[in-house]
């Protein structure tokens, strides 16, 4: 057996550690929590100041060590993590930041983030990416983040704004995630209408504090998506869905989605008006690749509001879905016009591969083996052949 020396498998390892390429080192850090990345400069010389450059920064409440159970606990951690934010921030030297990401609960840190996007903007950094997820409380963006002429992607939770007077729009920007952003109708299109290269809007609300109906401004579907005419991916939950609806859809828009291929709607089947919304963006897209419904229910309504042949396909002679290729149907409760509207699309769609049908609690195991047998038994049009049929129990 060959004898290694203890002290040369150490300073090999350590050879290892040290000769790493830049963009290696650079990759290690960005999965590392910046907590972590800074304790790399230990390691070696090489490792030293890699942090400084490192292009994503996640400024969450345990960049610092300490409990903050109580009121003075809380208070002596919030210094030490401004006290670590505004460590990076002087030693940080990258020119492009890919994210900025603040993710915090109880600290409530806003005055410094207000300070990092202005240190952002005085060192001319270029921001592709912002996070603000707020656990506790609500942020509201300062004027100073509508000046990051860089950004390609927002997420915000819980956050809102007011666009300054000389918003000029954000040229770059790609997709923009929004949950309970508080933001009236009409600061949201003015907002949309100077995005040029939207191509993904993701609108969650899940309170009735949202600040979105306010002001008067009825805003409509056919309204918000004049806005984003390269709109490729559109999520909206229900809270916006009931609102963006109210105001009614034409039955195809005068302009198409040309770009759609992905669609998302909480929609709920016992409103009309919801169901002809859906129906309309449909309509209108076509290269539409997948679809996905969240069934909601309003206990509030009968059953039936709807007409049981609404989905008759001879009814839809002009509905094209050639791209369609996935389904997905969630919270499915076995509606008769859930189970019309699965046919109707599988009608009309060749190249379909998949339906994914996620049943509600409340259907029955006997109610899934009749629909499973009028699925599979009774003769109704398929354009695909070779579909599969799915049907998931939570």
């Amino acid at each position: 057996m060959e004898y290694q020396n203890p002290t040369r498998t150490q300073c090999l390892n350590s050879d290892i550690i040290s000769t790493l390429p830049l963009n290696i080192i650079e990759y290690i850090l960005c999965l590392m929590p910046l907590r972590d990345a800074l304790r790399t400069s230990v390691l070696s010389k090489k490792w030293r100041y890699s942090w400084e450059k490192v292009p994503k920064l996640a400024f969450t409440d345990d960049l610092a060590e300490g409990p903050s159970s109580y009121l003075g606990e809380v208070v002596e951690k919030r210094l030490k993590v401004t006290r670590a934010i505004r460590h990076v921030l002087t030693r940080h030297n990258g020119p492009t930041i890919l994210e900025l990401n603040f993710s915090v609960g109880q600290l409530k840190l806003f005055s410094d983030f207000d300070q990092i996007i202005i240190r952002c903007l005085s060192r001319q950094n270029v921001v592709k990416e912002v996070i603000f997820i707020i656990k506790d409380g609500c942020y509201n963006l300062p004027f100073s983040f509508f000046s990051l002429q860089g950004l390609e992607r927002i997420h915000l939770q819980n956050c809102g704004f007011e666009l300054p007077l000389t918003f000029s729009g954000f040229s770059r920007l790609r997709r923009i995630l929004f949950t309970n952003v508080e933001v009236s109708a009409e600061m949201l299109q003015e907002f949309l209408s100077h995005c040029p290269l939207l191509d993904e809007v993701i609108l969650n609300g899940y309170q009735e504090s949202v600040d979105f109906a306010s002001g008067g401004n009825k805003l409509t579907f056919a309204d918000l998506l004049r806005c984003v005419p390269l709109l490729k991916t559109l999520e909206v939950s229900t809270y916006y869905m009931k609102y963006l609806t109210a105001g009614g859809m034409p039955d195809k828009l005068p302009t198409s989605l040309a770009h759609l291929k992905h669609l998302h709607l909480d929609v709920c089947f016992m409103e009309q008006i919801e169901i002809s919304s859906a129906i309309c963006m449909i309509r209108s897209s076509p290269v539409l690749e997948k679809i996905v419904f969240l069934m909601c229910d309003n206990e509030k309504l009968p059953v039936q509001q709807t007409s049981s042949n609404f989905f008759d396909p001879k009814d839809y002679s002009d509905l094209k879905l050639d791209h369609l290729e996935t389904l997905e149907m969630k919270m499915f409760s076995n509606l008769p016009l859930e189970m019309e509207f699965v046919k109707l699309v599988m009608a009309k769609s060749p190249v379909l591969k998949k339906v994914r049908i996620e049943l509600n609690d409340n259907v029955s195991v006997d109610e899934e083996l009749k629909m499973l047998k009028d699925m599979l038994l009774l003769p109704f049009p398929r354009a695909s052949p070779s579909a599969k049929l799915v049907f998931v129990r939570p």
